[in-house]
């Protein structure tokens, strides 16, 4: 294919010449002259492993070239990817400057009337938030080349997973490949530039796509910022963290796995609340910051509030509450972020009532017992004893459980005001109801 690269950074110079060494056509294009020269004599703009010896191949070989002409690159390719740098404003905003001046400037050349070929797809490269490319830079285009975005010219988004340092590593044995596509025809031009590239294709909305790169650097972050408090902390206590994390990596049940990273509600029960209480209580003993560590809690509770903010909003008191232990197939109604929402609502004078297949105050004993009737001391008035009488009770209910006869039960349309807290199996269809309301998405 015929491509042009805008941006000869890290991730342009690389993606520019690892696409040529694909056999691609590749036409860099930047501002700076001095990184234009050094493409065109064959030397690479940056520092990267084996980014210098395949830069001087695919300049000798014909197959990349560098200019600062806009309009003759966009005349001499089919898809242009857009490199260019989103730095951080001074109040860490995302900076778009380079981007909109990019997009400007591609609108105008596609504009040429005396360009030829076909429809251009204009891919952008750069990490930028959700809905940068759908509100801001897609009405830049269609207004400078005075055509109809997934009509007249493609718009994808592609973002990159390169790691500086092994950088030409990554981009030919990626870990995913992500195109976020405004229509199929787009998507299809740049899974065809990737043709021959390792791992799994995922092909999702632009919003998405621009959502994933965030998602990804936010929990390599975290990882990060965990693993370094939990060795100081560990250090603090003479334990070796490197075989702490040797055993707690092992473990790819429940550690190193899918478990726990789908967005739902609060997490509570009788284990995780403890024990970060405990190692946070540890760490400060030992005077060993733990910032990370010692927020989890915090964010859970913010999180918990959410699900009470949206009630509120609905202007509506008489609330069902559908679950109250703290996971499904128990009683254990310890810390359960549930027990902990209906003492928020009640304390608010919500008129309320709540049903859990598993939960019968008949039957609690022990801590259990004690727990509840320190927090909720008023939950026998609450009980309901039927899936059915909660309904006929409230104007608005709160989903906690995936119990089938609650799920089965719960209307659409008409009736009350649905609160998911969980992502019910029918969320998807459930979305365009005036009715529902999701916690997470």
């Amino acid at each position: 294919m015929k491509v042009s690269v805008f941006g000869l950074g890290y991730v342009g110079c690389v993606s520019a010449a690892c696409l040529a060494g694909m056999g691609h056509e590749v036409i860099g294009v930047d501002v700076n002259q001095v990184k234009v020269d050094l493409v065109n004599d064959g030397k690479a703009p940056v520092v990267e492993e084996r980014i210098g010896e395949l830069t001087a191949e695919v300049v000798r070989s014909g197959a990349l070239r560098a200019t600062t002409d806009v309009r003759e690159a966009i005349a001499g390719s089919e898809i242009s990817l857009i490199c260019v740098g989103t730095p951080s404003e001074s109040n860490g905003s995302l900076c778009t400057t380079y981007l909109e001046r990019v997009t400007e400037e591609i609108g105008a050349a596609l504009a040429d009337p005396d360009r030829r070929g076909g429809r251009h797809t204009v891919v952008f490269r750069s990490t930028m938030l959700p809905g940068t490319c759908l509100d801001l830079l897609l009405p830049i285009l269609e207004k400078y080349v005075g055509g109809t975005a997934g009509v007249d010219v493609g718009i994808a988004v592609n973002p990159e997973f390169l790691r500086e340092g092994t950088s030409v590593k990554d981009f030919f044995d990626p870990p995913k490949t992500v195109i976020g596509e405004l229509d199929p025809a787009s998507g299809d031009v740049v899974q065809k530039l990737y043709d021959g590239v390792p791992g799994e294709v995922f092909r999702v909305p632009i919003p998405v796509a621009e959502a994933i790169k965030y998602a990804d650097n936010s929990f390599h972050g975290l990882k990060i910022g965990f693993a370094n408090e939990l060795g100081a902390v560990c250090q603090a206590l003479g334990v070796d963290s490197h075989q702490v994390m040797d055993v707690f990596l092992a473990d790819r049940k429940l550690n190193i796995s899918p478990a726990y990273l789908r967005p739902g509600f609060a997490f509570g029960g009788s284990c995780l609340p403890k024990d970060l209480r405990s190692l946070v209580h540890a760490a400060k003993r030992a005077d060993v910051s733990v910032p990370i560590l010692s927020h989890v809690l915090a964010s859970n509770s913010d999180h918990l509030q959410r699900a009470v903010d949206l009630v509120e909003r609905t202007g509506k008191r008489r609330v069902g509450l559908f679950g109250l232990s703290f996971k499904p197939g128990t009683d254990d109604l310890r810390e359960s972020p549930l027990v902990e929402l209906a003492e928020r609502l009640f304390g608010k004078g919500y008129d309320l009532r709540i049903y859990d297949a598993n939960v019968s105050l008949s039957r609690l004993i022990g801590a259990n017992r004690e727990y509840i009737e320190t927090r909720l001391p008023h939950l026998a008035q609450l009980l309901a004893d039927s899936v059915d009488e909660v309904l006929e009770h409230a104007e608005v209910c709160l989903v906690g459980t995936k119990d089938p006869a609650v799920l089965s039960a719960l209307p659409h349309g008409d009736g009350p005001v649905i609160v998911d807290l969980i992502r019910l199996p029918d969320a998807e269809a459930r979305r365009s109801e005036p009715g529902y309301m999701g916690l997470v998405w």
